[in-house]
């Protein structure tokens, strides 16, 4: 397989079965693919809580106090 079939890769590592291994990326890649992962979590995190009523400052205080 071509690194040039895949965004960011600038260097395929395979087994000797030619299955990919290990991919190398320029660091300033890896970290927007990392910042990408992490936006998505975040927007799944707000997803399950959409439907949830926001607690006031003191009834957060009172809910961390509780743990």
């Amino acid at each position: 397989m071509q690194a040039d079939k895949y965004p960011f890769a600038q260097e395929l590592i395979t087994d000797i079965e030619g299955n990919i291994r290990k991919v190398v990326l320029d660091f300033p890649d890896y970290l927007r693919l990392l910042e990408a992962i992490e936006d998505e979590g975040l927007i799944l995190a707000m997803k399950e809580v959409e439907q949830e009523t926001p607690l006031t400052f003191e009834e957060a205080l009172t809910e961390l106090e509780k743990e």
